[in-house]
């Protein structure tokens, strides 16, 4: 027992060391995927709950504000699984607020054809229309969204990457128009939280964001606002998930 506490605590100094070179090279990196990305692009982040903006995507939202883009927030539902659409829309709005969305690029959309529930499959056609006109009456350039695996599964998150995936196999994307993908883990990665930085920065193709101290802060400020989701499950999740602390995305 005790060789294995002094394992954790030495892969956590590890980890920590990690962080404290890459924080100190913090603006090279941003340089870098500056070139890539595009400073100052129009980004689009498409969610479809209130609460993934600061539950998954924290990390990319605060890189890309070092990268000085202009983000604008999809969310494709209002939450109201449990009935809660109401409050949870006010804390989607608090936590854009502590990420530095303004509220005037935030659009929720509360409609039935897109319901907070893991047992419905959207539209692929309906999702990737509205998310088509939203990309051109905002002059997106960048759209950033959840993978195949959607990070926890669930069918909601997968209906967002089929849509933006038809969108870009298809063509249909106006000139420029990039797409990154939030990339799941396994369980045993997604939940050792600074631990998962070696692998990350071995293994990342395209995109790789990591918050410094501060901005970690700054993060689980946002996921404190959607007050009406803090069980004691989630309150687990903020200390021990990686996506509180690092995004690894790649282009399609």
């Amino acid at each position: 027992m005790e060789a294995m506490w002094l394992l954790c605590v030495a892969a956590a100094v590890v980890a920590w060391g990690f962080l404290w070179v890459w924080d100190s090279s913090e603006r090279v990196k941003s340089r870098e995927q500056g070139g890539r990305l595009g400073a100052e692009s129009r980004t689009l982040l498409a969610i479809a709950h209130p609460d993934d903006e600061a539950m998954f995507f924290a990390p990319t939202v605060l890189g890309l504000a070092r990268l000085r883009h202009w983000v604008y927030l999809l969310c494709f539902s209002a939450g109201n699984y449990y009935n809660q659409g109401e409050t949870r829309k006010k804390e989607l709005l608090q936590s854009c607020d502590v990420l530095g969305i303004p509220l005037s690029r935030v659009m929720i959309i509360d409609s039935r054809d897109f319901p907070d529930d893991p047992s419905v499959q959207w539209d692929t056609e309906h999702v990737a229309s509205v998310l088509l006109q939203h990309i051109e009456v905002n002059g997106i350039n960048l759209v950033v969204t959840f993978d195949a695996g959607g990070v926890s599964g669930h069918s909601n998150h997968i209906a967002l990457y089929a849509a933006v995936r038809a969108l870009h196999s298809e063509g249909k994307l106006p000139k420029g128009c990039s797409v990154l993908t939030l990339q799941s883990v396994n369980v045993l990665r997604k939940y050792i939280s600074l631990l998962d930085l070696p692998l990350s920065l071995l293994r990342t193709q395209d995109v790789l964001f990591v918050l410094n101290s501060k901005e970690v802060a700054q993060a689980k400020r946002a996921m404190s606002c959607h007050r009406s989701q803090l069980l004691w499950f989630r309150r687990l999740y903020i200390l021990f998930s990686r996506y509180m602390r690092i995004n690894s995305l790649s282009f399609l």
